[in-house]
């Protein structure tokens, strides 16, 4: 039972799943969408620049049927005749095109957005199994085909039969008018018709929308068991990542020991955190951490500074503020400057006592000036 819960894909599709589904060219997609706003704007567009197309075809029949002999027999005549036709004709239909084709477009990638790829452009054996299309033309998505054909073909035709006798008889009276009002009115007649009948397939397409979306996410779904294992990939597995931030610490752990013997002095907590800082006097940089750590480690610090004769100094207070507030190789804060500069200062004035070249130090202050905001209990 808890495997069959495992592989039933109950889960939402994560972010990398879609992302994957996009490069495979995996979208949602409306057909219905796509082929009712390129009828509707065709239809509008027709309608709306009718009247031009129809003056423009009639200038050119007027011109086609008003040929003289050296036209009709000199084929030079003729070309400039076919330049006429198409000079007349062309910006109506160039304009036309391009809004068809841009409604096309946008048809297209309204569901879904823009998607390119080289994928679906592959050769896919699966695509030639048999048994894969009777199993597409016979599933649920074959039938709800069938039933928005049936819808189309019912809708359509409607449209068609009400429109026909909504205008019967003006159409049977076309005969009786004026020549070219008639030809406009039929145009428009004839606009009307097709304005209905595509918006009628506007329904269609505004059920398909939800349906191909749900449909579309109902097949990217996960089972529980995916979603573990594309997180694991994606985080890595927990005992490999241990591993690895395993040996990161112990690497870090074997610089930082290495860095210690070169240390000017090892500020102490005293029993829980150490902190070895570094001073170049003519170089340009301020005192850095060298090493730290807490626990075992800080008393591995001290261990090796004592084994290298680097003086260790027990400033509880400061020792913290440095641990909490610097990583190995930073510089220490600002607000700091002044304590660490009074460490530095007793430890170098204690290293030229012990070669005999001063007094001996006074002892180090425990109230070394830490500002209330670097003071970590």
């Amino acid at each position: 039972m808890a495997a069959d819960d495992s592989a039933e894909k109950t889960e939402e599709p994560t972010d990398k799943r879609q992302e994957q589904s996009r490069n495979k060219g995996q979208i949602a997609r409306s057909r219905e969408l796509s082929t009712s706003l390129v009828l509707v704007f065709s239809a509008v567009t027709l309608y709306m620049m009718g009247s031009q197309i129809g003056l423009a075809m009639m200038r050119i029949m007027d011109r086609l049927f008003t040929l003289n002999r050296d036209e009709a027999y000199d084929y030079n005549h003729m070309f400039q005749v076919l330049g006429y036709a198409l000079g007349e004709i062309a910006p109506s239909m160039l304009l036309f095109l391009v809004i068809v084709s841009a409604a096309g477009f946008y048809g297209s990638i309204a569901l879904g957005g823009f998607n390119f790829t080289w994928y679906t452009a592959k050769f896919q054996s699966n695509k030639l199994n048999p048994l894969a299309g009777l199993k597409r033309m016979f599933g649920i998505n074959g039938l709800v085909e069938l039933l928005k054909a049936i819808a189309k073909f019912l809708v359509v035709g409607t449209a068609t039969y009400v429109m026909l006798n909504f205008y019967k008889e003006e159409a049977l009276h076309l005969d009786q008018e004026l020549y070219p009002l008639n030809i406009f009115h039929a145009l428009e007649l004839i606009g009307w018709t097709f304005i209905i009948i595509c918006c009628a397939l506007i329904p269609i397409a505004i059920f398909d929308v939800p349906y191909q979306s749900y449909t579309h996410n109902e097949q990217m779904k996960m089972s529980k068991q995916e979603v573990k294992d594309e997180h694991k990939n994606a985080e890595g597995d927990p005992r490999i990542k241990g591993k690895i931030r395993q040996l990161q610490f112990q690497a870090m752990a074997r610089r930082m020991m290495q860095e210690v013997p070169k240390a000017d002095v090892v500020v102490t907590n005293p029993t829980h955190y150490s902190v070895a800082l570094k001073y170049e006097e003519n170089g340009n940089r301020a005192p850095v951490v060298v090493a730290k750590g807490a626990d075992e480690m800080a008393m591995h610090i001290r261990k090796i500074a004592g084994a290298h004769e680097v003086p260790i100094v027990a400033t509880p207070l400061l020792t913290r503020a440095i641990y909490y507030s610097t990583e190995v190789d930073e510089e220490i804060p600002e607000k700091l400057f002044q304590a660490v500069a009074q460490v530095l200062a007793y430890v170098f004035q204690l290293r030229s006592f012990k070669a005999g070249k001063g007094r001996r130090p006074q002892p180090l202050s425990q109230n070394l000036p830490i500002p209330p905001d670097m003071k970590f209990e």
